[in-house]
């Protein structure tokens, strides 16, 4: 019981940083119905940057603890916003008229470049980082085994709850929320009514970016280690949970998160770590087999 109990906290934290890359995903999507493939390495952008505001923080002692947290979220998000704000007005925006594969091919592409850029300027070896904030709380104990919460971990899913609420809030009840909203059911129509399209796609772009980045930074202090690469694999599972939970739904990118994080951490512990990844999208298969629009998708209608 506290060895699944223990395995059950890890999946949901894990789960909670999936899901605030995956919101990235389904957000792009909905709003002009394109995958960004290149949001993976905007997480590890945003890894990049915290890593290298922790380091600076910590040789120049300015503070330490949950203020240097907070501080290196705020550089970390408004950094990773503009590459978000970058990739859209370089890979997306001139080909919005082009056919539908025109920006698939630039994403890749940004995708690519981003990562050499990062493997040029930082290095290409993996950058471990000594935690930064320590501690945990046993949450159950039986039969010699302590199941326990880390105090990241509960950051991890408190911040993640919070940075969702607000999301939530600006989408459904503030006239850029509107904006979103009508550009994602008509941009022609929207735009003829007064919306600035180009205007709400870009800070759509740039919000993600900024989930991702708070993402990326949650991932470099729960598992203390971050290289050029990693964003490929772990956006490609973001990826995943959105299209589980139902690509163009918030709560369903969420939800994916959630149940591609607790998949992962059961099967490595119960079974083969080396075939976890099959398992996440031998699952997905299943999933699109019996629901092809997710867990939470709805059936798009087509204008005609």
């Amino acid at each position: 019981m506290g060895y699944a109990l223990q395995q059950l906290i890890n999946g949901v934290a894990l789960g909670m940083i999936y899901g605030l890359i995956a919101v990235g995903y389904t957000m792009v999507y909905g709003i002009i119905g394109m995958i960004n493939f290149a949001h993976g390495d905007i997480f590890m952008v945003g890894a990049f940057v915290s890593l290298i505001v922790l380091v600076l923080v910590g040789m120049g002692g300015v503070m330490e603890g949950p203020a240097a947290v907070l501080l290196v979220l705020l550089v970390s998000m408004m950094v990773t916003a503009l590459y978000g704000w970058s990739v859209e007005r370089i890979a997306y925006r001139p080909l919005r008229g082009s056919f539908r594969l025109a920006p698939l091919i630039s994403a890749i592409g940004m995708s690519i470049v981003l990562q050499n850029y990062v493997q040029v300027s930082q290095g290409a070896r993996p950058k471990p980082i000594e935690p930064v904030i320590r501690g945990n709380f046993q949450v159950w104990s039986s039969d010699g085994f302590a199941a326990s919460i880390s105090v990241m971990q509960i950051l991890i899913i408190v911040l993640t709850l919070v940075v969702l609420a607000v999301f939530t809030w600006l989408v459904t009840r503030t006239p850029l929320g509107r904006a979103m909203r009508a550009t994602e059911q008509d941009r022609k129509m929207a735009s003829l009514l007064g919306v600035d399209t180009d205007r709400t796609i870009s800070i759509t772009f740039v919000i993600g970016a900024a989930l991702a980045s708070v993402a990326g930074t949650m991932w470099l202090l729960r598992y203390g280690v971050i290289d050029f690469f990693s964003g490929f694999l772990v956006g490609v599972k973001a990826f995943t949970a959105a299209v589980l939970g139902g690509i163009g739904s918030l709560p369903g990118a969420v939800l994916g998160g959630l149940l591609i994080g607790l998949i992962e951490t059961f099967w490595s512990a119960y079974f083969s770590i080396q075939y976890k990844d099959v398992a996440t999208f031998a699952i997905l298969v299943l999933v699109l087999i019996f629901m092809p629009t997710g867990l939470l998708g709805r059936a798009e209608v087509e204008k005609v």
